[in-house]
């Protein structure tokens, strides 16, 4: 009995440290404006009118959004499986999470025959803020589910590497297919790494001369363009629009003022995004490269390859964004496990310690000081997720958004209503149409163009001008920024 919890707690244990951050409290926060409320409007499109090629925006072909579905596919599936609403959005992204993290786990164990390595791998990638974040895996956006592929298919590289098995090149063709499904030429970003490592190992011509890899190449082409000629048939000037979205352009060009300088990646891992463990970076390198372990050796190699030319290719890119170097995350998480498995084991070996306590908590000890600050401001931020308070442009962007929210859940009775929102603003959209479905009357309407009797909500400071300086009104309830009012009419 205690020889099988003592086998099966250190698996408990792991999943309850993963099942926290990457699962709880998935639908506190509301959906974010830009990229999920659009793929949340693109996935219910898609529940309402089973269109799975040509995915749909307000009723239009997306031709802004011009990635392949795949993700989008996934959340339309879940609202059939748990209703529309916010965990039918961001359960792929975690699911894309746990599924990286029993991936860097079955490596371990598969290639280092170590639990405690994978253990530790997957601590400092859980406890990493650019990783399990907004846009991250909180979030029904693209990259936690990219970097899953992206993380597998390296993987399955460097297995083919170390052990020539054909399949493995199979399966790194297949998951960079996936990639490139779910968010276009950003699954091929791996790409040039994988080709620097297989040339320190020699055997990039021998891959260029192997009849797998062109069958491998083959069936990457057919699933990747069989979806671009298909949606391009249905939805004539797609390829035209991905051209422009996404090929070239936002390596180029700026898209969107989103320019920074060649360090801003650097800068925010210090800054936050990996606050609590970059400086374990070096220490890494040094120690996979030193020790006397040849697989270690390699592995260090690998991820050094991939982790530099990827920094590179997104730091020289002229478009920057926080989320763009997602998929960095699971091979720094590799990279800094193999510093801290070193120590790890060098205090569980301690003879003095084995020979004078009746059980070494060393290693465990070490494990938890190390882990507990970095964890911990995980976990306060996912266990109890909140809006930055000292964001004001926040609190106010998504105020309507939390009010809508909170009609959905029945709180307010917003029946024959009419919202009043001037910008871009699917995420109040999404929650429009939830309360639509749910039989309840919510239009919305251009503020210069109502009638008599309305009653209207509005919460931006100029609309409520408007409608105070133009229409005779009856100021119903307010609720912070939040004013409902019935309109009786024009002013003369």
């Amino acid at each position: 009995m205690l020889k099988t919890i003592h086998r099966f707690g250190k698996y408990l244990i792991l999943a309850l440290l993963v099942a926290v951050p990457v699962f709880g409290h998935l639908d506190t926060l509301c959906i974010r404006v830009w990229d999920e409320s659009r793929l949340a409007i693109n996935a219910y499109e898609m529940y309402e009118n089973g269109d799975l090629i040509v995915t749909h925006f307000y009723g239009n072909p997306d031709m802004w959004n011009t990635k392949p579905p795949l993700l989008i596919w996934a959340q339309a599936f879940l609202m059939n499986i748990v209703g529309v609403n916010e965990l039918a959005i961001r359960l792929p992204s975690a699911m894309a999470a746990f599924g990286t993290c029993l991936l860097l786990l079955l490596f371990s164990l598969r290639y280092l025959r170590s639990f405690w390595f994978g253990f530790i791998a997957i601590l400092v990638l859980l406890s990493s803020s650019g990783y399990v974040n907004i846009h991250g895996t909180r979030t029904g956006d693209y990259d936690a589910m990219l970097t899953l592929f992206t993380t597998a298919s390296g993987i399955f590289f460097f297995a083919f590497c170390e052990t020539n098995k054909q399949k493995y090149l199979y399966y790194v063709f297949l998951l960079t297919a996936l990639a490139v499904l779910t968010k276009s030429v950003s699954g091929l970003l791996f790409v040039p790494a994988m080709a620097m490592y297989s040339m320190t190992q020699r055997q990039f011509i021998p891959l260029f001369t192997n009849k797998h890899f062109y069958l491998g190449l083959l069936s990457f082409l057919s699933l990747v363009l069989s979806y671009y000629l298909i949606r391009e048939l249905q939805n004539p000037g797609y390829i035209a629009a991905v051209q422009e979205n996404e090929l070239g352009g936002r390596f180029l060009e700026a898209v969107e003022d989103h320019s920074d300088g060649l360090w801003f990646y650097l800068r925010i891992m210090v800054d936050h995004q990996l606050s609590g463990w970059y400086l374990l970076v070096p220490c890494g390198l040094l120690t996979g490269f030193l020790i006397k372990d040849k697989k270690i050796n390699r592995l260090t190699l690998f991820l050094m390859v991939m982790i530099v030319t990827f920094f590179v290719i997104i730091s020289i890119a002229q478009t920057k964004l926080e989320w763009y170097d997602m998929p960095l995350f699971p091979f720094l998480a590799l990279l800094i496990a193999i510093f801290v498995h070193y120590v790890f084991q060098l205090l569980e070996n301690l003879s003095w310690a084995n020979q004078t306590l009746t059980v070494n908590i060393l290693p465990f000890l070490f494990l938890f000081l190390i882990g507990i600050t970095p964890y911990g401001a995980i976990l306060n931020k996912t266990y109890k997720p909140q809006e930055d308070e000292g964001n004001q442009f926040e609190k106010y962007q998504y105020e309507m958004t939390y009010y809508l929210k909170a009609a959905v859940r029945g709180k307010y009775d917003l029946n024959h209503h009419v919202l009043l929102y001037d910008g871009y603003s699917p995420q109040n959209h999404f929650y429009a149409k939830l309360l639509n479905e749910k039989g309840v009357l919510l239009a919305q309407k251009d503020w210069e163009a109502l009638q008599s009797q309305e009653v209207v909500l509005a919460n931006q400071l100029h609309v409520k001008q408007y409608l105070e300086g133009h229409y005779d009104h009856e100021i119903l309830e307010v609720n912070g920024g939040i004013v409902k009012y019935r309109i009786h009419g024009r002013k003369d």
